[in-house]
């Protein structure tokens, strides 16, 4: 559970102290055209040239893309990331239950057998022996 909240916390960072500036850096330049290399499938990549770089194609989910502004498109990512916060916290909640159902689970079954409840960890050797 903490290492995905840390990689959450990684890519919240990486969003909004790269992608969001370079986003930001971008709409200031005001390019006119934008060079690139597509990935057209098989990591076969050839040179395209954007014409206009005042909006961007997002997608959405589900195949299914959005052209956007670029603000269109920083009001667009703060809400994903927030949905995406809230689902994370969502499913740890739930993994939380579910570790404790198994624990109470293990626990009565323990106790059906008569089992001690240290049964859990296996006996360590000494290694001075």
């Amino acid at each position: 559970m903490a290492d995905i909240r840390s990689k959450v916390l990684q890519y919240e960072t990486f969003l909004n102290d790269v992608l969001k500036e370079d986003l930001r850096f971008e709409v200031a330049a005001n390019k006119e055209t934008f060079r690139t290399q597509v990935d057209l499938g098989s990591n076969f990549y050839v040179q395209a040239v954007v014409p206009d770089v005042s909006k961007i194609f997002v997608q959405v989910g589900m195949g299914f893309f959005v052209e956007l502004t670029h603000e269109e498109t920083l009001w667009f990512v703060g809400r994903r990331e927030a949905l995406l916060e809230t689902e994370l916290q969502r499913v740890s909640k739930e993994s939380a239950n579910i570790k404790a159902h198994i624990q109470m689970v293990l626990q009565g079954l323990r106790e059906l057998q008569g089992l001690p409840a240290d049964l859990d960890r296996p006996k360590q050797r000494d290694i001075f022996e």
